[in-house]
């Protein structure tokens, strides 16, 4: 027996809609994707939402957008961005790729998410946005972070990538900042295979999205009108209007993905189910002896799982490394709670990133947490079973 990451997360019917795009010729981006886009984004409840290739493209083209000449807020060289230590790799980079100034804020033990006490903290008066990076299915107190971020006129960015589904006040992540974005990554709450997804309610950084995503081109852009007029002796087609990428995704991702959209609430409800089965299972049997400390929630919280989150008790903490490879051969999948604390990581110290401050909960998570997947299909008693009595065998010190 095995317990992957995630099992399966194509259906037939999914597939069928890739292959139908396949036997269309019609590969590259077209009415499927512009499809998907409108009715994700009122799901979401966004006004516009653009898909591209991947969740770190999203990111790539949220952070582009702020330091754009076009866009009204423009950030400046420098800049600093609040982070929380716990991200990803792709939450961070463009930061730094696109000249601006990534400060790092420390975490809460309980939630993974940012601490807003350090949030406090960390703000200085060249403070120009904050990068949410919601970890898991679940975020940080984002009412408290609006209060701060509007008092302070910072820019709120939100990385929802790990958290398609989860609303905070019936709000989704995603729709509280000026950008949010999203991942279709496979073991993601839908998968298109690779994928993404950014939204936002405003017309004209829509439109800067939307050529930043296709070269920087005019094209089925606002901005087109004025610059064909402007510029009577160029090609009408090929109408340069700005800096750009080719981030855009293929109509079979598209098509996959707007299949998967469809059942994300059902998704959203089995992953719930089987993580709230796991941790009965593991409190109710006579091996319980407190091993793990599980994620709290907010009350304004309605989560949508990526995976299952770990902290290791102390009594159990030095045999972390042996109980981690014994999964690994009792093939149950296991990852970092994403990169752990971002600061310990190699590239930090080669981009000489918050020399001496210290980080204690990003540290103590690293050091204490793991976690496992949570399927899109129902646990059965047997794959429950299996999953717990090995989790149970952790020693103590």
């Amino acid at each position: 027996m095995n317990y992957p990451l995630l099992e399966n997360a194509f259906t037939k019917h999914d597939l069928n809609e890739g292959v139908k795009v396949l036997k269309s010729r019609q590969l590259t981006m077209g009415k499927i994707t512009k499809n998907f886009e409108k009715i994700f984004a009122k799901r979401i409840g966004s006004k516009y939402a653009l898909m591209v290739n991947s969740g770190s493209s999203a990111n790539l083209l949220m952070l582009s957008a702020i330091v754009n000449p076009l866009y009204k807020k423009k950030l400046k060289f420098n800049d600093e961005v609040l982070i929380p230590a716990i991200c990803w790799s792709t939450s961070l980079w463009p930061i730094v790729q696109l000249g601006l100034k990534p400060v790092f804020v420390d975490v809460d033990v309980d939630t993974l998410n940012i601490s807003i006490k350090d949030l406090k903290n960390k703000i200085t008066k060249n403070t120009k946005a904050i990068m949410c990076v919601h970890v898991l299915g679940i975020s940080s107190d984002m009412n408290e972070i609006k209060k701060i971020c509007k008092k302070k006129n910072i820019i709120i960015l939100e990385d929802t990538c790990e958290s398609l589904g989860a609303n905070f006040n019936k709000l989704s992540l995603g729709t509280i900042g000026e950008f949010g974005t999203y991942s279709f990554y496979y073991s993601h709450q839908i998968t298109s295979g690779e994928g993404g997804m950014i939204v936002c309610n405003n017309l004209e950084n829509y439109n800067i999205l939307k050529s930043l995503r296709s070269h920087g081109w005019s094209r089925d852009t606002i901005f087109h009108k004025k610059y064909k007029k402007k510029y009577k002796n160029l090609n009408e087609k090929f109408l340069f209007i700005n800096s750009g990428y080719n981030l855009r995704p293929t109509e079979v991702q598209a098509a996959i993905g707007l299949s998967q959209f469809k059942k994300l609430r059902y998704f959203k409800n089995i992953r719930n189910s089987n993580r709230n089965k796991i941790i009965s299972y593991l409190k109710k049997s006579n091996k319980w002896d407190n091993q793990f400390q599980f994620v709290e929630i907010n009350n304004k919280i309605e989560p949508s799982w990526f995976g299952f989150a770990l902290l290791i008790n102390k009594e159990f903490l030095k045999n972390k490394n042996y109980f981690l490879k014994f999964l690994d051969q009792k093939k149950i999948e296991t990852r970092p709670i994403l990169s752990g604390n971002f600061l310990n990581q190699p590239a930090a110290k080669l981009y000489n990133f918050n020399k001496n401050k210290k980080f204690p909960n990003a540290d103590e998570i690293e050091k204490r947490g793991f976690f496992i997947g949570l399927h899109t299909k129902k646990i059965n008693s047997k794959t429950l079973q299996y999953l717990c009595e090995n989790l149970l065998k952790i020693e103590k010190n």
